[in-house]
């Protein structure tokens, strides 16, 4: 699919904060990989447009991805920001055991201009159940579990990967995060539309499954100057 421009009216914003004024602004595109997609060439994407990466690094308690390290050494090499992303699997291990396998390979956060917070992917159960057998208050603490625990270790609220649908079936439409935690949704169509409770804006927004760069194909919601500030956290 490929992607139909537009323009977002929204806030750069931060990690850590609710962002302020909603204003018209560029917005840098960006794509988000795993070892699907083998070593990518950064430089050429880099060309193509792209300004920032997400690269998958964990999944549950028992996947390290293969290729993230070569990826995300790269992506840095060609200048990019970039950051790591963890699949859930809330069925197998709390959110703060997850929260930690993912600090250890990868997933960790500083404030130095490029590196993205991490990124928690939970969405559809690829295995089972939609929602992984939790309630939708179990799936919520989970949640909390996770972002709480990253949180504590980094000083950087993850940033949370859904769709609305899901969110909706398995959190009840949870409105707990909106506060804390940038929202990245993933929605394949020309616009954004219904957004889970509590965010009245996406600060990623993934609108392909693939296109004319590697993986996913994804945009911030504000200006490359707004994408460093979350790097560094201010």
């Amino acid at each position: 699919m490929m992607f139909l421009p537009f323009i977002l009216l929204a806030a750069t914003t931060s990690c850590f904060a609710v962002p302020h004024t909603l204003q018209k602004r560029a917005a840098p595109l960006g794509i988000d990989i795993s070892h699907f997609q083998g070593a990518v060439n950064f430089n050429i994407a880099k060309a193509n447009g792209i300004s920032f990466v997400y690269i998958k690094a964990t999944e549950g308690t028992t996947f390290i991805d293969p290729q993230f390290s070569t990826n995300y050494i790269a992506a840095t090499n060609a200048g990019l920001i970039r950051g790591a992303y963890h699949f859930a699997h809330p069925d197998s291990s709390s959110g703060a055991t997850q929260a930690n396998y993912f600090l250890a390979h990868g997933g960790g956060w500083s404030s130095d201009g490029i590196t993205l917070p991490g990124a928690l992917d939970i969405e559809y159960n690829p295995n089972g159940a939609e929602c992984y057998g939790l309630s939708a208050s179990a799936m919520v603490s989970w949640i909390r579990d996770f972002s709480n625990t990253y949180h504590s270790a980094t000083e950087a609220f993850p940033v949370i990967y859904t769709t609305t649908d899901w969110w909706t079936t398995c959190t009840g439409n949870s409105a707990a995060f909106g506060s804390t935690n940038p929202l990245w949704i993933a929605r394949y169509a020309s616009s954004i539309g219904t957004l889970p409770a509590a965010w009245s804006f996406t600060t990623f927004w993934q609108y392909a499954d693939s296109g004319p760069n590697p993986g996913d194909q994804d945009q911030f919601n504000g200006d490359i100057t707004g994408l460093q500030r979350i790097a560094r956290g201010s």
